[in-house]
């Protein structure tokens, strides 16, 4: 399965006590156990900090779901102890006075659109959200801008990996060549077809 982005709702405490433990932990509440559950290696976490309508900070997933009721977060329930939790690595932390403006971003996401631009933070209720990459990478993008981050590389098109590989003495394997193969007769196939199809109508024309 392929990785899923992540949008986390929190407060500025609690984010300041995941930032104290260094982004290494981060625990989801008892409301959002169904999706909690699903998160595992690779996932991305966009962090989102509702009394400040900042994004702050980006992560990756590196553990898969796992339940502890160590007390380390704050809830207004004390029963609330964020037990469904991820272990992550940071990747983009902004300090408080640097958040990305959710009032700019906000209104602009994908994930916001049925909400009228006014009403987006209603779009941010509970904790855990599945967002469309393309918002997670925009988002992203943008704290990178603000952190001073040279932005990350496009991924190089299929010449370019080709190229890489022959500068890395990387040889295809036999299965590599004979799909290869196959795929250039066919096309080959299709093109003789397209030729002939059109000769025939040409000759029907002149009849």
């Amino acid at each position: 399965m392929g990785k899923t982005y992540w949008m986390l709702v929190t407060n500025q405490e609690n984010l300041d006590i995941t930032r104290a433990r260094g982004f290494s932990l981060q625990g989801i509440d008892t409301k959002n156990r169904k999706k909690a559950v699903r998160m595992g290696p690779e996932d991305r976490v966009l962090y989102y900090v509702s009394d400040k309508k900042g994004f702050a900070a980006t992560a990756t997933v590196t553990s898969e779901s796992f339940e502890d009721h160590e007390p380390i977060w704050k809830h207004h329930r004390e029963k609330e102890t964020f037990p469904h939790r991820v272990e992550i690595d940071p990747d983009v932390v902004l300090e408080e006075a640097d958040y990305v403006d959710g009032y700019q971003v906000g209104p602009t996401l994908e994930y916001v659109k049925k909400w009228s631009p006014d009403l987006w933070p209603l779009a941010f209720f509970g904790m855990l959200h599945i967002i469309p990459q393309r918002d997670f990478n925009f988002v992203e993008g943008e704290l990178r801008r603000v952190n001073g981050d040279a932005p990350l590389p496009p991924k190089p098109a299929r010449e370019q990996k080709e190229v890489v590989a022959v500068a890395n003495g990387s040889v295809p394997s036999a299965f590599e060549m004979a799909v290869e193969k196959h795929r250039s007769k066919r096309r080959f196939l299709v093109s003789s077809k397209s030729r002939k199809s059109s000769h025939r109508r040409r000759n029907k024309r002149h009849r």
